[in-house]
Formats: C-alpha cells, structure tokens, sequence
C-alpha cells in the first residue's frame, strides 16, 4: 500500500502516518511545505517500521502547482490523507479578510483543488482511497471560529459529494470530525481535558473508522453526542449562547 500524506507535518498527520507504517507497513510519501522536518519524519518512520517514506514539498494554497505535484508521483497513491488545516484567528479575520482568505483557502480552497485532480485520476482507475479531516466546527456556526468553522464544514459537504460521486466507481472517501485535539494547533487555548483527544488517539479511531469501511468518524467518539446536542437547540436559543 501506498499513501501519501498532504499536510504531514501536522500532529495529526504524524500519528497517522506511524499508525499506517505500523498496521499496513504502507510506504509513505510525505507532503508539506517544511520539507527538512519532513525529512526527519521520514527517516524515523523507515527505521522504525523498516517502510519507504519519502518527503515531497507541497503547499495547499500553490492551486496551480497541484495538478503537476500530483502527476509527478509514481507509483500513485493507494490512499490519500488530507491533514493539512488552519485554525487562524476568528477575531483579526472579522477586521482583516486576508486572514478570512487564508483560513478559507487552506481549509477549503485548497482541499477541492488537490482532491478534484486525485479523485479523477481514482475514478479512471477505480481503486483508492481518500480519508480528509475535517472538524466538528463545520457542523454550526458559532461565534468564536464560525469562519473556520464555515471553510471546514465546506470540507464536509464536499467530501459527501466526493464519496457520493466516487462509489459506483469503489472509491472511498472518508469523513474524520475530531472534536479538541492536543496539537501544536490548539495549544494556546484552555480546552476541557475530558474531551480532548490525543494525535494518536485520533489516528487509531481513523484507522479503525478505515479498515471497518465507515463513511464518517467523529473522534472521540462522544463528540457525536454533544453535536447532537449542539444542533439540536433551536436557533432563538442558540444565537443567545457564548459558544
């Protein structure tokens, strides 16, 4: 098996990979724009589980790089991971829409242009995977990171299209929904120690979400619950919370 990782760098994204080198022995392209961290991942992760890995420079905003970063591959890729993301600042994005722009092309923009060229090529050969993380963000809009918010819950609906488009073809295409992650990403905010996951707890549930054939996995597992909850309060309610 072959995946490539777009957005490795990420701590979601590592953990994912050791967890495929370990339970597939997958070879591993790894793709991000930090290309010497990448290639000290990938010297890790070809001594510890004795796989190829190897790192490719790519960067999610670079739309017309995508299509020729892409079809220099070989071999393609069995499975895609979309991992890349940007939590940015709802407050400098509401006063400044370069900040806007860039969560919404990192999150959004970027994931359709790279995933519209992998899909075609996954239709044509009718083989592949795709599993994109999204957020449970995308699921309503709240004033602290609706514009997050709205670029990943894009990313969702997208993603159900692709898995829609793709399956008469037995392309997979799965939906990941994490709730508080431990990453470098949110480390500057005080989140609920009881709800927050670890990469690798994240990456376990994925791999698990993956190998049993799922279309969507919210990780952990109870955030499936609390955004039942959270979509459930009607809206004269909800625009009254501090959420």
């Amino acid at each position: 098996m072959h995946v490539l990782i777009l957005g490795a760098n990420s701590d979601m994204a590592q953990a994912l990979a050791r967890k495929f080198a370990q339970a597939e022995r997958a070879h591993l392209t790894l793709a991000s724009r930090d290309l010497e961290l990448l290639a000290k991942q990938a010297r890790d992760l070809e001594i510890r589980f004795q796989i190829k890995a190897r790192p490719l420079y790519f960067d999610a905003t670079d739309f017309p790089s995508h299509a020729g970063f892409y079809h220099s591959l070989a071999p393609k890729p069995d499975l895609v991971i979309l991992a890349f993301g940007y939590l940015g600042d709802q407050k400098r994005a509401q006063e400044d829409f370069g900040e806007a722009r860039r969560i919404i092309s990192i999150n959004f923009t970027g994931a359709v242009s790279i995933l519209e060229i992998i899909a075609q090529d996954f239709e044509v050969r009718g083989h592949g995977g795709i599993i994109g993380i999204s957020s449970v963000a995308g699921e309503r809009g709240r004033q602290s990171n609706y514009i997050y918010g709205a670029a990943k819950g894009a990313l969702s609906l997208y993603l159900g299209g692709l898995r829609n488009r793709l399956h008469p073809r037995g392309v997979r295409v799965l939906t990941v929904l994490p709730g508080f992650v431990a990453t470098k990403m949110t480390e500057h905010l005080d989140l609920p120690e009881k709800l927050l996951a670890t990469p690798a707890e994240v990456a376990e549930d994925v791999y698990r979400a993956y190998t049993r054939g799922k279309e969507k996995v919210y990780t952990k597992g109870l955030w499936k619950w609390i955004m039942w909850i959270i979509k459930a309060i009607p809206e004269k309610l909800f625009k009254r919370l501090k959420l």
